[in-house]
């Protein structure tokens, strides 16, 4: 139930609007075959045939698109792990590669699941998509009262919380998409236009499941959303893919989902409400929730539900010197395997840019640390997470039962979906402005005549979309950045016009094929800058932070502290 592009389209979306961001003077064009400078040695150059193979391979029929759960799944992370021992790097998890992720899948029948207030009937589709976390054949709840929370935010740090003296106890909590900041657009207000992770539809229900809620329902706004009702109804109805909880879901709420603007108005209407003015209130401080008089909810889905399991796979460089505290690397090998075929015959979704590419990638950055003349001081992680195409499923369980304690992973890397092309002057960094390790990844920039720039639509939230967010969540410095657009060769404009033939041509379709033809140059010089990141910390003794007011920067200050 991801209501979003995958993280590979959500880079790509924000590359086709030219972001702002400081250009160095006249760069010249990149080098990738320059090694990292570590300051205590250097890190070998990728290796662009191991790479362009490793690629090659992810993205082969052979693999059958990658999906979790199946044959192809399998053969991914036999290959996975055979590379990584090849490689040189020693299991993650005691004497294996793998973590073995538990996965359960529910699927709705909407013939036989209903969502009503007062009685009449919410079209499924059309007015209203719902489903459930219970791991049960059937879930239902009866006659709970209607309450508007605003944005359901309980947001410490920026003293707000929208359920403050509320008792939502059985209740249907009602709630806008996105945080008050973006309604405003007051940078002292949350994060001003930037989405902050309360914004987020994923926390929203949690939020409203540690409430005790019984059911939840987001109101659908396309600029707020930063997507159309149409990826609403898409991406939740039929199989949906969820981690097998200890609890069975037990702890979320009964009903989860999202209703049409339209549909909101007339509840608000028959509350003798106006949509439009509580809208507005829930904008400003102090804002208290507006129970819904009159309105009461029921519901009922009936599941159909199936288990398999999945795995990430990880491998790691001990340390010489602190060989308990961990840099990572991550990267979800995962697509979305195979469906109808396209106009040519081919049912096969390789997904090679999304994402054998960042896939392939770490495990050539995991080769260039091994091949450096000196190991680091730290241990290097390296992980490829399982079913984040079903919702960042596999690097959540990771943080859920991290394979070392968080308190310990100095900072991380996620590399999702690189685009190949000729070099770039630039490197975007999705949400920009969020961690010390944007310093660190600025310096191994300047080096190579690159320059860093935002994301151009912070307000979609793309830094909550990818799977370093799972991490982020538990408190870990996490770095999402890609190559740019502005090439050293044709500009922004040949750049631009690169992505908009991926995403219109590719993108989660089975022409997202690995190509010989490919132009590895961009890719290379980006892998080389996000080693040279990595290795500052590894070889270092560097402990970045989030930056001060940065929504999760309290949760790293109180783990840091118990150390």
């Amino acid at each position: 139930m991801i209501f979003r592009p995958s993280a590979a389209f959500a880079a790509f979306a924000v590359f086709s609007i030219a972001a702002c961001g400081q250009e160095a003077d006249a760069p010249a064009a990149p080098d990738q075959e320059k090694a990292a400078d570590t300051g205590e040695g250097q890190l070998a150059a990728i290796d662009e045939a191991q790479f362009r193979e490793r690629i090659a391979t992810l993205a082969s029929d052979d693999f059958a698109g990658r999906a979790p759960g199946t044959e192809g799944g399998m053969k991914t992370r036999q290959y996975l792990a055979d590379e990584m021992k090849k490689i040189g790097l020693e299991p993650g998890n005691g004497d294996s590669y793998e973590q073995l992720v538990p996965l359960v899948e529910l699927t709705a029948d909407p013939e036989a699941s209903n969502l009503s207030i007062n009685g009449e009937t919410l079209e499924y589709g059309p007015q209203a998509m719902y489903w459930t976390k219970r791991v049960e054949e059937e879930v239902s709840f009866e006659d709970s009262d209607v309450v508007f929370v605003g944005y359901g935010v309980v947001a410490p740090e920026y003293d707000w919380n929208d359920y403050e003296g509320l008792d939502v106890e059985g209740k249907t909590v009602v709630m806008l998409v996105n945080d008050p900041g973006y309604a405003v657009e007051d940078p002292a207000l949350f994060n001003g236009r930037s989405m902050t992770y309360y914004g987020r539809w994923t926390y929203k229900y949690e939020e409203a499941a540690r409430q005790g809620a019984a059911a939840a329902l987001i109101i659908h706004q396309t600029a707020p959303a930063a997507y159309g009702w149409g990826v609403v109804e898409g991406s939740s109805s039929g199989p949906q893919l969820d981690l097998e909880r200890a609890d069975g879901g037990a702890s979320r709420v009964a009903l989860e989902g999202w209703i049409q603007e339209d549909v909101a108005r007339d509840l608000f209407t028959k509350a003798g409400l106006d949509f439009d003015e509580a809208a507005a209130s829930a904008h400003e401080p102090g804002f208290a929730a507006v129970p819904m008089e009159g309105l009461t909810a029921s519901g009922v889905i009936k599941n159909a539900i199936r288990r398999s399991n999945s795995a990430n796979v990880a491998g790691v460089i001990p340390g010489t010197d602190h060989p308990e505290e961990y840099v990572l690397y991550m990267a979800h090998w995962d697509h979305l395997g195979t469906g109808a075929a396209d106009e040519s015959g081919d049912n096969i979704s390789n997904g090679a840019v999304d994402n054998a590419t960042g896939t392939a990638g770490i495990l050539s950055i995991a080769e260039s640390f091994m091949n450096a003349p000196s190991k680091p001081a730290r241990s290097v992680m390296f992980l490829a997470v399982t079913a984040e195409e079903s919702g960042l499923l596999g690097s959540a369980y990771f943080g859920e039962e991290p394979l070392v304690p968080y308190s310990e992973i100095v900072g991380g890397i996620n590399i999702d979906a690189m685009l190949p092309a000729p070099p770039s002057k630039d490197m975007i960094v999705i949400g920009y402005g969020a961690s010390e390790l944007e310093d660190i990844l600025k310096k191994a920039a300047d080096k190579r005549g690159v320059y860093l720039r935002p994301d151009a639509e912070p307000e979609k939230g793309f830094f909550y979309r990818s799977d370093h967010i799972s991490l982020a969540k538990k408190g870990v410095p996490m770095l999402y950045a890609d190559s740019g657009i502005d090439l050293v060769e044709g500009g922004e404009d040949a750049g631009r016009a690169l992505v908009e033939d991926y995403t219109a041509n590719r993108y989660h379709k089975p022409s997202d094929n690995y190509s010989e033809d490919w132009n590895l140059e961009g890719m290379l010089n980006t892998l080389g800058i996000l080693a040279e990141a990595g290795a500052e910390m590894a070889y270092g003794d560097v402990w970045p932070n989030w930056y001060e007011g940065n929504e999760f920067r309290a949760l790293r200050d109180a783990q840091m502290a118990t150390e």
